[in-house]
C-alpha cells in the first residue's frame, strides 16, 4: 500500500507549481509551441510519469501501470467511439449522402447561424445526454464541417455548444458518480446543480452566436436564440429537480429541437445570412451574407427518396446511440459478455488521505472490458447496417473502416496519451495537490471550489471523472468552512462543464472529427477564453447561492 503525499516539499506553493508541470507542457507545446498534439501528449506523460516518481514520490511500477490503464481507458470507451462516428461519417461522404443532408437542413432553415444553433446546441445535447464521452463534438463538428464551416469554426463551436448538457450526460452518469463518491443524496445533487445550468443554458446560445459571427448579427436571431435557449432550460430545471438525473439531456434536447424547429416555420431573420467563406487568416472565421457556393438552397432539389436516403445514417445513429445508453440495454449486453480486470500491482494498492477525503480510502483499478455495450459498439452497428443500406457491400465497408482507421491513427494515440496523462495525475495524487491549492481560499471558496470542477475535467476530460477525483475535496472542505456540502459538490460538476472545451482529449476529437488534426493549438487559443470566462460565471453564481439573497434562495 503506498499513501498519497500531497505536500512533498513542505510548502505549497512549491508543491502546486510543481503539480501543474504536466499540464504546462502539455497545453504549453499544444497552444504555444504549435506541436503535434500525439508529440505534445507524449511530452506531456513523460513530464506526469517523472513528477509523480521523482517528486511526489509514487512508486515507478505503479506509475507505469496508471498509466497504462489511462491508456487503454483512453482507447476503450472514447477512442472506440470516435472511430467509429468517423467511419460513419467517410460512409455517408464517400457515397454522396452528407451532401443531401446539408442541404436538406436548408429547410429548417438556411441562415449558417441559425444551423449551427440547431446542430451544436440542440442536437450535440441529445448525443451527449444519450452517450457522452465525446460522441456530441465528434458527431456535430463532422456535420458542420460537412456544411460548409471552416474547421476552426466547426471545432471551436461544437466544443463551446457542448458545455450545460454535460452535467446530465451520458444518462446523468456524472451525477450518479458524485452522489456515490461523496455520499449525499442523488435527488438533492441532481436537483442543485438544475438549479446552476439552466442559466446558461439560456446563455450559452447566444454565446456560441456571438463567438460565431459577433453581437451586430447575433442580435439579428435572438429570437429563436431565445427559444432554443429556454426551451432547453425549463425541462432541464424540471425534470433534474423533480425527476432525477437519467433524462434531463435527452427530454431537454427534444423539447428545444422541436420548439425551434417550430418556431423557424413562423419567423426567418430578415437579414439571412447564407453562407461562411473562410479568410486567408486560417485562424479566422469570416462569415458573409453572400454566396460563396456553400447556399444550400443554390443546389437542386433533391427528392423525398434522397433527402430520407441522407437523413438515415443519422436517425439510425441516434436510435442506436439512446438504446445503447439505456441502463437495461447495457446490462443485458454485459450479461452476455463483460470482463472487469483488475489493474494487478495498482487495484488498491493506492491510497488517499486526508483532507482530500474525510479518511483513508483506497482506490479502485479496474479496467471495465465492455466491448459489447461501450457506446462505440452501438454506433460500429449502426455504420454497419446504414453502410448496407446505403449500397456498401462487406468488402467496401471494410475497404472505407480500414481508411478511417489510418485516418484517426495519430488521434487515437494522443487520446491515449492524454487519458495516461490523466490517470498518473490522479492516482499519483498530483492533482488533489492542485485541488487543494484552489481550497485554501477561506470565503472566496464557493468561487475557487468551482473552478476545480473545471480543473478536473480540463485534467481528465471528463465530468464524471472530476466528480470522482474532487466530489470528497469538495464536501469535506465545504464543512470545515460551514458551507452546504451539496452546493459545493453539485458546484464542481456545474464549473466542470466549462472545462470541457478546453481538455486536450476533446480538442483532439473535435480535430479529429473536421479533419484538421495537427491545428490543436489554434482551436485551444480559440476556446481557451470561452472556457475560463463562462467558469467564472458559474463560479460568481455559486458564491451568490452561497452567501448572497435571492440567490440563496436558489439553494437548500
Amino acid at each position: 500500500m503506498w499513501s498519497q503525499v500531497y505536500d512533498p516539499f513542505g510548502s505549497m506553493v512549491l508543491s502546486t507549481a510543481v503539480a501543474a508541470i504536466p499540464i504546462v507542457v502539455l497545453l504549453g507545446g499544444i497552444g504555444i509551441f504549435e506541436l503535434r498534439a500525439h508529440v505534445a501528449a507524449l511530452l506531456g506523460l513523460a513530464a506526469a510519469l517523472l513528477v509523480a516518481i521523482v517528486f511526489f514520490g509514487m512508486p515507478a511500477p505503479m506509475a507505469g501501470l496508471a498509466a497504462a490503464y489511462g491508456a487503454a481507458f483512453g482507447l476503450l470507451p472514447i477512442g472506440w467511439i470516435i472511430l467509429n462516428v468517423i467511419f460513419l461519417y467517410q460512409l455517408t461522404v464517400e457515397r454522396g449522402d452528407f451532401e443531401i443532408l446539408r442541404t436538406s437542413i436548408g429547410a429548417i432553415s438556411d441562415d449558417r447561424r441559425l444551423q449551427l444553433l440547431f446542430i451544436a446546441f440542440c442536437l450535440g445535447a441529445f448525443f451527449e445526454g444519450a452517450a457522452g464521452f465525446g460522441t456530441p463534438v465528434a458527431v456535430t463538428a463532422a456535420m458542420l464541417i460537412g456544411l460548409g464551416f471552416t474547421p476552426l469554426a466547426a471545432s471551436g463551436l461544437s466544443l463551446i455548444a457542448n458545455t450545460a448538457p454535460v452535467a446530465f450526460g451520458a444518462l446523468g452518469t456524472p451525477i450518479i458518480a458524485l452522489a456515490a463518491v461523496t455520499g449525499l443524496d442523488l435527488h438533492e445533487l441532481s436537483g442543485m446543480v438544475g438549479r446552476q445550468l439552466p442559466f446558461f443554458s439560456v446563455l450559452v446560445p447566444f454565446w456560441l452566436i456571438v463567438a460565431f459571427v459577433g453581437w451586430r448579427r447575433m442580435f439579428e436571431v435572438w429570437p429563436p436564440i431565445l427559444v432554443a435557449g429556454v426551451s432547453f432550460a425549463i425541462p432541464q430545471y424540471l425534470v433534474s429537480n423533480f425527476h432525477g438525473p437519467w433524462l434531463v439531456d435527452i427530454v431537454a434536447s427534444v423539447v428545444s429541437m422541436a420548439s425551434l424547429a417550430l418556431f423557424l416555420r413562423v419567423w426567418q431573420p430578415a437579414n439571412p445570412m447564407r453562407s461562411v467563406s473562410e479568410s486567408d487568416d486560417a485562424n479566422a472565421v469570416t462569415p458573409s451574407s453572400g454566396n460563396n457556393g456553400s447556399d444550400a438552397n443554390a443546389r437542386p432539389a433533391h427528392s423525398r427518396a434522397a433527402v430520407r436516403r441522407a437523413w438515415m445514417p443519422w436517425l439510425v445513429l441516434s436510435a442506436f446511440v439512446f438504446l445503447w445508453g439505456t441502463p437495461q440495454v447495457r446490462a443485458a449486453l454485459d450479461g452476455v459478455w463483460s470482463l472487469k480486470l483488475p489493474v494487478v500491482g495498482l487495484h488498491e494498492a493506492v491510497q488517499k488521505m486526508p483532507p482530500v477525503v474525510a479518511e483513508p480510502k483506497v482506490e479502485a483499478a479496474i479496467f471495465n472490458f465492455n466491448a459489447l455495450s461501450a457506446t462505440g459498439s452501438g454506433i460500429l452497428l449502426a455504420a454497419i447496417i446504414s453502410g448496407l443500406l446505403l449500397g456498401y457491400g462487406p468488402g467496401g465497408l471494410i475497404r472505407m473502416y480500414a481508411r478511417t482507421l489510418y485516418l484517426v491513427r495519430f488521434s487515437l494515440l494522443t487520446i491515449a496519451c492524454m487519458l495516461a496523462i490523466g490517470f498518473v495525475t490522479r492516482y499519483s495524487g498530483v492533482d488533489a495537490t492542485l485541488g487543494l491549492a484552489l481550497a485554501n481560499t477561506g470565503w472566496l471558496y464557493p468561487l475557487f471550489g468551482t473552478y476545480i470542477g473545471w480543473l478536473g475535467v480540463m485534467l481528465t476530460g471528463s465530468d464524471t471523472s472530476s466528480n470522482v477525483l474532487f466530489g470528497g475535496l469538495q464536501r469535506v472542505t465545504a464543512e470545515q468552512l460551514g458551507i452546504d456540502p451539496v452546493l459545493m459538490a453539485a458546484a464542481n460538476s456545474s464549473g466542470g462543464v466549462m472545462g470541457k472545451m478546453m481538455d486536450a482529449q476533446s480538442i483532439v476529437v473535435a480535430s479529429t472529427a473536421t479533419r484538421w488534426y495537427g491545428h490543436e493549438g489554434s482551436i485551444l487559443r480559440f476556446v481557451a477564453f470561452h472556457s475560463v470566462a463562462l467558469a467564472t460565471l458559474v463560479g460568481v453564481l455559486v458564491l451568490g447561492q452561497a452567501y448572497m439573497w435571492p440567490l440563496k434562495l436558489l439553494a437548500p
